[in-house]
């Protein structure tokens, strides 16, 4: 047991797990949060009676971390898994998705085209080491093996409307860690699992963050950290702005002591360089170079389900979306019909800053396209969310790109979701790192 004290910058799944591993060892934790409400990207709110994650979660067979922290918090039986479809609009037309017989069956695209296609997939799914694909570009790596005709139909539109003028700087082992994840999560090679958590992330987020308080750490929500600033006597004093602040606790006191032995952030890697001054050059030049772009989400509740799948992949020169996610057609959402139609794009995008307006307009416009069954008195509501840091950026080798996650003299560790590489953005993740991190510390602490 350890009486030091230990800052969490960042109230999302990371932070809290790291804030739950240290607290449960006696270390004294306090967590400061920008944003209203906690939980980060795996926040909820209340639609329309449902309480719903701003940003869908899904979870895969392999999630061993997260499967362990809800066994943690008594939550495993909330956990529910459930075979899912995918579809494909594509030529006007929505086709089934997803496995070999309807990759088969996939009208417009040639035999051949298919069967690279589907190698490729195969291969993926197969493959246990990235090394190699660790050095390449991941567009490349993809038309090298299914050729022109299949990464025409089927991967470009993807890329270039998700990653926008990065499509061709992106990182081989990161896009084929997002094909294996989901590629080896199933009952059978036709049939997909995944799973969702009764009430979403939201269980989770509450479970952990009760943990915490009743370790005697504290939460802070509406508190953002605006420099983390280093004292004669190696202890690091924070400079909050504490006008709004909310304590997730009523019994935790009024923050005054902002002096720690250790410092944790866990927000994104571009917010960095202008809070943490005092770091090495070498690592502040580092993390100044990180990119990272936004996401504008759209949540859709409608009177009658759009389509039968889970995943909608579309290829539509008329639409300005890669893909649809019907959320209800995984988590039944108390019989209620909700679609996530996800725009990741660079902040510095104009359509980043379009009106709410514009986007309903549009997404009505597709849904009706897809399923001509649905008329506007079917959309009950739609619901906009803004993130201006959701998704790194992962070139080749990226992991040298950026600092170790204690920074080299400093009792401060860094990391956010950059640090899954090669995997992808899941809460299973952010409960992986929260244990390296939370050795670390112990290993300073000694």
């Amino acid at each position: 047991m350890t009486s030091k004290k230990v800052a969490v910058i960042g109230a999302g799944v990371m932070g809290l797990a790291t804030a739950y591993y240290l607290s449960k060892s006696g270390y004294e934790v306090t967590v400061l949060e920008s944003e209203k409400d906690i939980g980060g990207m795996a926040v909820s709110f209340d639609f329309d009676g449902i309480d719903i994650e701003r940003f869908y979660h899904f979870h895969c067979t392999s999630d061993y971390d997260y499967f362990e922290m809800l066994e943690e918090l008594g939550l495993s039986d909330k956990l529910h898994w459930k075979s899912t479809s995918m579809g494909f609009w594509f030529n006007n037309k929505l086709q089934p998705w997803g496995n070999p017989i309807a990759l088969l069956k996939f009208r417009g695209l040639g035999l051949i085209a298919k069967f690279r296609y589907g190698l490729h997939a195969f291969s993926s799914v197969k493959r246990n080491k990235y090394d190699d694909l660790d050095k390449m570009e991941s567009t490349s790596w993809i038309k090298k093996w299914v050729g022109k005709e299949a990464w025409d139909k089927l991967w470009s539109n993807l890329f270039s409307l998700k990653f926008y003028e990065y499509s061709d700087k992106l990182s081989a082992a990161w896009i084929w860690s997002r094909i294996r994840r989901i590629g080896r999560s199933r009952y059978n090679l036709f049939k997909e699992k995944l799973g969702y958590l009764e009430g979403g992330s939201k269980p989770l987020i509450m479970g952990m963050a009760d943990t915490i308080i009743n370790n005697k750490g504290h939460i802070y929500s509406n508190s953002l950290v605006k420099k983390v600033l280093k004292n004669s006597n190696g202890t690091y004093s924070l400079d909050i702005d504490l006008t709004k602040s909310i304590a997730y606790s009523k019994d935790s006191p009024v923050l005054s002591d902002t002096n720690f032995d250790f410092v944790v952030s866990t927000i994104p890697l571009p917010y960095i360089p202008s809070i943490f001054n005092f770091i090495n050059k070498e690592a502040h030049e580092k993390f100044a170079k990180t990119i990272n772009i936004g996401v504008v989400c759209i949540i859709v509740k409608l009177s009658k389900a759009l389509t039968n799948n889970f995943w909608l992949n579309t290829n539509d020169p008329d639409m300005d979306i890669p893909g649809i996610i019907e959320y209800s057609n995984l988590n039944p959402c108390n019989g209620e019909h909700i679609v996530y139609v996800p725009y990741y794009m660079p902040t510095t995008t104009s359509i980043y800053n379009d009106s709410d307006d514009i986007y309903k307009a549009k997404i009505k416009n597709y849904f009706k396209k897809i399923n001509p069954e649905l008329q506007d008195s079917d959309f009950k509501n739609i619901v906009i969310s803004r993130y201006k840091c959701a998704q790194p950026i992962c070139g080749p080798e990226y992991l040298k790109t950026i600092p170790q996650i204690k920074i080299d003299g400093e009792n401060v560790f860094i990391a956010d979701t950059s640090y899954y590489y090669p995997e992808d953005r899941g809460v299973s993740e952010g409960i992986k790192i929260a244990k390296t991190i939370k050795g670390l510390i112990d290993a300073e602490a000694k």
